[in-house]
């Protein structure tokens, strides 16, 4: 076989794939590592799911393979030096969920604001009506300018939002700021001003616990946070102290960490604070989108010469 999928393409893309080369899907090898390495002994390219590692052991049972591929974004759970020096070329979409994410910060935060549509969700059917609060003329804070915040900016724009930002990476001069409409400012002044966040910073290790309790101190009463960043840019004792107090009037944050808020952290009795499991990127037209890039570059990469010259990794942009 040419190519194991142990995670699951969209239906047009296998079919296109398989009628091009040997395709095998064994979504079962996932939870069996011993089957698993026993089955890519002959395999050229692999479809991994996300908590799968690859690593130098993990590679001296694929001695032919060409490729590894995720559906998701991150390649943290990837050793890419011990690809390099294999010649494993490592895919991932890493723009098909852009649009997605945003979407869900979108929503998070409209459910936030409007929290008597979350009663009704819970079977309220006759719960007395919560006063919310409108986005449009509202002061949105943004924190990270990652590839999902570019888009979510244009849907603040379009709702008659207003935004100030801050990003660890970005320059308060840089022309990303005018042109995404977002008027730069400290992290501090993010959350004294803002009527809501949303945290979307570019996760490096060297930001981990940026949101301290020395931030969380300025927050604006009553303020709303969303956010599909690393978990472990929170410090948690900081964030519980602030939903508990006010500070923050609730909070929902997308795939966070496992442990974040589990028994045992500050965080696990916090009522007001919700986590969902990834949904952002979980989307049939983000998994679509993802599944033919995946599908048109393992296909390239099988059909030209080994010594191509591609990038080790190939993240090239998808169409949003």
């Amino acid at each position: 076989m040419e190519i194991l999928l142990v995670d699951e393409l969209a239906p047009e893309a296998h079919e296109w794939l398989s009628e091009r080369h040997s395709v095998e899907y064994r979504p079962e090898l996932a939870k069996d590592p011993s089957a698993l390495r026993k089955a890519i002994y002959n395999v050229r390219a692999l479809v991994l799911p996300r908590k799968l590692p690859v690593n130098r052991e993990f590679l001296d049972f694929a001695p032919l393979l060409n490729a590894v591929a995720r559906l998701h974004v991150a390649t943290d759970n990837t050793d890419l030096e011990a690809c390099r020096d294999r010649q494993v070329r490592v895919i991932h979409p890493s723009t098909a969920s852009v649009r997605s994410n945003a979407e869900y910060l979108l929503g998070a935060l409209l459910l936030l604001l409007r929290q008597g549509i979350g009663l009704s969700f819970a079977g309220e059917r006759h719960a007395p009506p919560l006063i919310g609060q409108e986005l449009h003329g509202s002061l949105v804070g943004i924190l990270g300018l990652a590839p999902s915040a570019h888009v979510l900016t244009g849907m603040f724009a379009a709702l008659g939002v207003r935004m100030i930002g801050y990003d660890p990476a970005v320059h308060h001069t840089a022309p990303i700021w005018e042109r995404l409409k977002v008027q730069p400012v400290t992290a501090r002044e993010v959350v004294a001003n803002a009527d809501a966040v949303c945290v979307t910073v570019l996760y490096a290790s060297r930001y981990r616990g940026m949101i301290d309790e020395k931030l969380l101190a300025h927050c604006k009463p009553g303020q709303v946070w969303v956010g599909t960043t690393r978990s472990s840019l929170f410090d948690a004792q900081a964030l519980a102290e602030a939903l508990q107090d006010g500070r923050i009037e609730s909070c929902m944050l997308d795939g966070a960490e496992e442990g974040f808020a589990s028994k045992g952290s500050p965080l696990h009795d916090v009522e007001n604070l919700y986590l969902t499991p990834r949904l952002g990127a979980h989307t049939h037209q983000a998994r679509l989108r993802a599944s033919w890039y995946v599908a048109h570059r393992i296909h390239e990469t099988l059909t030209l010469p080994r010594d191509t010259p591609f990038d080790q990794i190939m993240s090239a942009p998808v169409p949003l």
